[in-house]
């Protein structure tokens, strides 16, 4: 069987090079470079980036694909490890959470952004306040874990209390509160450390997408009658759909491989793994990489229809423009 595998992947790296030969070809051939100097430079410019996406994208790729149809010893097991993270209950909570991150965040930290692109834009002190809202995004991720861990920091009944919140909550007489053990909740509570991150994100492209929205076009609606709203919902909106398209899409993906606030807060723990962290887990605590590499691959497949509608979306708005 691994004398088969190992002939397979052979054979799907000769075709990978043989596609990226010819399509290298009918590049040339597209072009028409007028000389072989010419030819000889698109090809010295291609050849760097086709080996390491052959080499660090492609290949890979296709050795995740294979382990994700084997079991812990390496011997192929057909579609266990899929049947398995859709039937078992751990599994189907993680893919649950998954969901849950995919949709909450980026609307949320959109909507965040888009607020405050609206309302920071016409308050004093503009670039102040714009870089305190933008700040998280120059932490890590691992970095937001830590700080927001202790500001969730729960230390028991009866004792001084050193997290944020629950010390101002045993100052008020209420009691402290598991933050991030106590399912599902604590999963919101992850959530809203990733909303924290991207809305200064969210808010640096929105506000520049409204920018550039004319402004003749809003006296134009001022003029006929409409209010705020009505020019915000009309007229700034419909201006800066292709940047909402593509902060969501952004923070959708990032979302869906979000790794390290997960790992350094609950290290997935008490209902809080994603798919991402689940990957890690299988592959490298449980000893099950074939496990580990279905869930990537899993995750590939979440991605990849986010990536292309991207893509069509940035190529109608370059037709329009």
């Amino acid at each position: 069987m691994e004398f088969i595998g190992e002939k397979l992947l052979q054979v799907v790296i000769a075709l990978a090079i043989f596609a990226a030969v010819i399509g290298l070809i009918m590049l040339l051939v597209d072009r028409a470079p007028k000389s072989v100097k010419d030819k000889v430079t698109v090809a010295g410019f291609l050849a760097p980036a086709a080996i390491l996406m052959l080499v660090g994208l492609v290949y890979p790729a296709i050795r995740t694909s294979m382990l994700a149809f084997t079991d812990a010893s390496g011997n192929g097991n057909g579609f266990d490890n899929f049947v398995w993270m859709f039937t078992q209950p751990e599994a189907l909570t993680t893919l649950r959470n998954t969901v849950i991150w995919t949709v909450l965040v980026p609307l949320l930290s959109t909507s965040f952004g888009l607020a405050y692109a609206v309302f920071i834009d016409k308050a004093r002190g503009e670039r102040v306040l714009k870089s305190l809202v933008f700040m998280p995004m120059a932490i890590s991720f691992v970095g937001a874990g830590i700080i927001w861990k202790l500001v969730y920091d729960y230390r028991g009944p009866n004792i001084e209390q050193t997290g944020v919140i629950n010390f101002f909550r045993d100052a008020l007489g209420m009691d402290p509160k598991q933050f991030l053990l106590d399912a599902p909740e604590n999963t919101i509570f992850l959530i809203i450390v990733m909303v924290w991150i991207q809305t200064g994100f969210a808010m640096v492209i929105l506000s520049a997408a409204i920018k550039g929205v004319p402004v003749e076009l809003i006296e134009a609606a001022r003029l006929d009658g409409a209010n705020a709203w009505q020019q915000f919902r009309n007229v700034t909106v419909p201006g800066i759909r292709g940047a909402l398209v593509v902060v969501l899409t952004t923070i959708t993906i990032a979302t869906l491989k979000v790794f390290d606030i997960v790992r350094t807060m609950t290290a997935g723990n008490y209902d809080t793994s994603v798919v991402a962290n689940e990957m890690y887990t299988q592959a490298f605590r449980a000893g099950e990489p074939g496990r580990g590499a279905a869930l990537a691959l899993i995750l590939f497949l979440m991605v990849l229809p986010i990536v292309v509608y991207n893509a069509r979306v940035l190529r109608k708005q370059r037709e329009i423009h």
